[in-house]
């Protein structure tokens, strides 16, 4: 007898929908040895579903697939076993979860969004769209959205006819630029220079290179984005952090690098806290 998620995963892939196993507490399986803190390289830019190189059940909601020999091959044995239930990839199959989470968000989608097929879950609903979009949770308080680069777990085919995924729902994963400061103002609790708060930098290029650089490597980063918005809030830190000419500004700009890669506001602040603390700022 065929293990329950493998059967519901195999069932769901002859539909065209990929799938993956979940583990207890509604997570996606580790990475195998090969890749584990992604040593593999992971799939390219991580834009498509489906297994790294290595045929394991690796990477979260990269794993997806409809392939049913790789779902039933030996290397996947173990993972399904383990399994607690199946996700699905909303974007491989061109749909939109809008996950509420609890009684509020649900009101407030009843009030506010189209009415869509749903899906109950075990706090609250699923409300599936037709369309694909940008994932991003904490859209509003109980709320995120499961799509591109995203995993939702499956809980039943649901009930009503899907929408086209409407623009107000496409709204909600649009970050608002970050708050600045006039230029003019120095980053508060970084000290000036002595010497009368000289800027050591040869040209305001100089500091607009050091910008546009951390921009641009928080940007590319496939992986380890936590690590690598750490890193370069280091760095930035290192090089323009003393003189009194890094502003509010330029902190947003890079802020706003890292949110479009999925961090949070939070995290954003907590990072360039712990980089100052260590710089010893």
């Amino acid at each position: 007898m065929k293990h329950a998620p493998l059967a519901d995963a195999l069932d769901l892939a002859g539909r065209g929908v990929p799938v993956l196993p979940l583990r207890e507490g509604k997570g996606p399986m580790g990475n195998c040895r090969s890749c584990q803190k992604n040593a593999c390289g992971g799939r390219p830019n991580m834009k498509t579903p489906g297994p790294c190189e290595c045929p394991a059940p690796c990477h979260a909601w990269a794993a997806a697939t409809t392939d049913p020999y790789i779902l039933t091959s030996a290397v996947w044995a173990p993972a399904w076993r383990q399994a607690a239930a199946v996700a699905y990839h909303p974007g491989g199959t061109a749909l939109t979860v809008v996950d509420l989470d609890n009684a509020e968000a649900i009101a407030w989608a009843r009030q506010n969004l189209p009415t869509t097929r749903t899906v109950p879950s075990t706090r609250g609903e699923h409300w599936i769209y037709l369309g694909t979009m940008t994932s991003r949770n904490g859209v509003r308080p109980g709320i995120d959205i499961k799509s591109a680069m995203s995993y939702a777990r499956w809980l039943g085919p649901g009930t009503g006819r899907m929408t086209p995924l409407p623009d107000v729902v496409r709204a909600l994963a649009v970050r608002e630029p970050a708050t600045a400061r006039p230029v003019s103002a120095p980053v508060a609790g970084v000290p000036a220079t002595a010497g009368g708060g000289q800027c050591p930098h040869r040209s305001p290029a100089y500091l607009e290179r050091g910008i546009a650089m951390g921009e641009q490597r928080i940007t590319e980063a496939a992986s380890a984005v936590h690590a690598t918005v750490y890193r370069t809030f280091i760095a930035v830190l290192s090089a323009h952090g003393r003189c009194g000419c890094l502003t509010e500004a330029h902190i947003g700009r890079l802020f706003t690098a890292a949110q479009a890669k999925g961090e949070s506001l939070r995290h954003c602040e907590t990072a360039w806290t712990n980089a100052r603390a260590r710089l010893g700022m």
